[in-house]
């Protein structure tokens, strides 16, 4: 799979995204797929975020992208290119997460732009960008993502704590639903979309019986270094690897990799570092 071609980086600075079919091809899919399945650190590192809906989403975040086949993903050519023509210069891995809806369980993710909350990290400009891999099957029933088009060049909105998620002011979003179209982003496994920081975005339940887990790379440009440390890391050069790489490596989970990828648990204080700003109070949670 080739680099974005020129039409796609115009969809994605008209809309605020662009998806690309087959970023991954089948047996790339199921390789990621079956160690995501099989990674039992994976599955231990990973924590809830309460939803403000009486739900809950399971996530594993971490900020170095490994030498497993998560990394090999995270660096491979095909993804660091696309990213540095979308942002337009070299690119650092800023973190990466696996988002894990299970089955009738998996909670929702409120309406909120990602530079929301990262913009607090000492990152001045929102010169980042996101893609998420879809390892199974994304639809509306499983609670898909959802995208306002176009709303990136709004800018950055206010954010407030809804559970334990950063929401976009409802205010701002109510009235840019009604001029914006709203997308549901429907993904086959190994679809990729790449999403600006500033894109209004969320996702409802999974109330169905099929899981969703996602693969999300999120990435910063390297001119657009924080100017104080935080939780996510400031530049550190990234070593892209060839696209083959992710089918060399194989099924290697993170039970196999002694690389240290920085884990987020407890430290991951993007959302709840909204609650220290002056007169933000949490928004209430529904019922």
């Amino acid at each position: 799979m080739p680099v974005l071609t020129e039409s796609q980086i115009t969809d994605y600075h008209r809309d605020g995204y662009v998806l690309v079919r087959e970023m991954l091809d089948a047996e790339e899919t199921d390789l990621l797929g079956r160690s995501a399945r099989q990674d039992r650190e994976l599955d231990r590192r990973s924590q809830g975020r309460k939803d403000g809906e009486g739900g809950s989403v399971r996530m594993s975040l971490w900020n170095q992208p490994g030498n497993g086949i998560y990394g090999m993903v995270a660096r491979s050519q095909r993804i660091v290119d696309s990213m540095e023509r979308l942002l337009d210069g070299e690119v650092y891995h800023y973190h990466s997460k696996m988002i894990l809806k299970d089955p009738e369980v998996g909670g929702a993710w409120t309406w909120h732009q990602d530079y929301g909350y990262w913009y607090q990290n000492g990152v001045l400009f929102p010169l980042m960008s996101s893609v998420m891999i879809a390892v199974d099957p994304s639809t509306r029933d499983n609670g898909c993502l959802q995208v306002l088009k176009g709303s990136h060049l709004m800018g950055r909105i206010d954010h407030e704590l809804t559970g334990e998620q950063a929401g976009a002011n409802l205010e701002h979003v109510e009235e840019a639903r009604k001029v914006l179209d709203l997308v549901h982003v429907e993904m086959d496994p190994g679809d990729a979309l790449f999403f600006h920081c500033n894109l209004l975005h969320r996702s409802d339940r999974n109330q169905s019986p099929d899981p969703r887990w996602t693969l999300i790379c999120c990435y910063n440009a390297a001119r657009n270094n924080p100017y104080k440390e935080s939780h996510h890391p400031r530049y550190t050069p990234l070593d892209k690897v060839a696209d083959t790489a992710i089918k060399e490596v194989g099924i290697k989970r993170f039970d196999d990799d002694d690389s240290d990828v920085a884990w987020m648990g407890d430290q991951d204080k993007s959302a709840r570092s909204l609650e220290q700003r002056i007169g933000l109070q949490p928004r209430a949670e529904d019922g």
